[in-house]
């Protein structure tokens, strides 16, 4: 299991995690977009020795995707550690790199050369850019990246250029969905330059009261000063979360608990369930016992039991293809056993 999901951070009840994504291109190259399978397995040599010359206490390793089955492929993007263009139809000079922990990912070929990505638990953005920085530095020791002294990094977006830099939180925000200011929050952070999307970033759809929030543009500041304007913004969030789980908590008791209860009873009951229902239950579940409504027997975290509900994970559980019928009856019987203590369930 990834390390971010399993452990817990600064207010970690409303953030899931943080991330700081670097888009970085190899100099005299041209864009994946328009390489041939030459150029892009050269560039994948490039950075395969880069990683192997790095001091050891990096620990990382290069996965060849064209080599990684449909269900591995799956899981990846399931943990966050490679986009679902990246997998989608894997060649032989894509790739993903990670450490052991699964804190750094680092994606070869996809939009960019190298797109390098370090999660962690809660809010924590200046440190995951800490991490992400000192392994930028090392890097560009041992590669020539695209760089204009004007424009800062070049990217195949334009969007992406100048820091190259993508930073995110993972929020769960289930009390200002209930009470509808979702709509007026997100207004309010288009206006200022912040981007908000599902689940699995940009496309995806939105599931289980989790949204991912990040900077729009990486050019014209210094990549400390979008960390510490996304932060403030983050921090907003949070305050605005807990304020509406107070006034649920106090003005609308009755209700949440028993909203609380019914998700727990179907959770905990249920022989086949959808990924859909999965997610929305536990979201509920885990306002619950962020509130101290419900005490969960089980000691999964909610990010480890939302990836338990996802079609890839389920798979390599089985370690097999399921259809749609058989993924529903896994994933019932692995959330109940996930969530009840084991002389509990059944």
């Amino acid at each position: 299991m990834t390390a971010w999901m399993q452990n817990r951070g600064p207010d970690s009840d409303i953030v899931l995690s943080s991330r700081v994504r670097l888009a970085r291109n190899l100099a005299q190259m041209p864009f994946p977009q328009r390489m041939d399978e030459q150029q892009g397995q050269t560039v994948v040599d490039r950075i395969q020795k880069a990683v192997g010359a790095l001091q050891s206490g990096w620990q990382l390793q290069l996965q060849s995707l064209n080599q990684v089955s449909g269900i591995d492929r799956q899981v990846l993007v399931e943990k966050h550690l490679a986009s679902p263009a990246l997998v989608q139809d894997p060649v032989r000079f894509e790739g993903v790199i990670t450490d052991p922990s699964e804190t750094i990912s680092m994606m070869v070929n996809e939009e960019d050369h190298l797109r390098l990505q370090v999660f962690l638990p809660g809010l924590q953005l200046m440190e995951a850019w800490q991490v992400a920085n000192r392994l930028d530095d090392d890097l560009e020791r041992l590669l020539d990246f695209s760089y204009d002294s004007h424009l800062g990094y070049l990217t195949a977006c334009p969007t992406n250029l100048g820091t190259g830099l993508r930073a995110s939180v993972m929020v769960h925000l289930p009390a200002l969905v209930l009470t509808r200011q979702i709509r007026e929050l997100f207004t309010a952070l288009a206006q200022i330059g912040v981007v908000v999307r599902g689940l699995y970033g940009e496309g995806s759809d939105v599931a289980g009261n989790i949204f991912q929030i990040s900077n729009q543009v990486s050019l014209g500041f210094s990549e400390e000063e979008f960390i510490h304007s996304l932060n403030v913004v983050a921090e907003q969030i949070v305050g605005r979360e807990r304020h509406a789980r107070q006034f649920l908590s106090q003005s609308h008791a009755l209700e949440l608990s028993d909203r609380v209860g019914r998700a727990w009873g179907i959770l905990t009951h249920a022989r086949i369930i959808s990924s859909e229902e999965a997610l929305r239950l536990l979201s509920d579940v885990k306002l619950g016992e962020d509130l101290g409504i419900l005490t969960i027997p089980g000691s999964a975290s909610f990010s480890e039991l939302a990836l338990m509900t996802r079609p890839g994970y389920l798979m390599k559980a089985a370690n097999r293809e399921l259809n749609p019928g058989e993924r529903d009856e896994l994933r019932a019987s692995i959330l109940r056993k996930n969530l009840l203590a084991k002389d509990e369930e059944d």
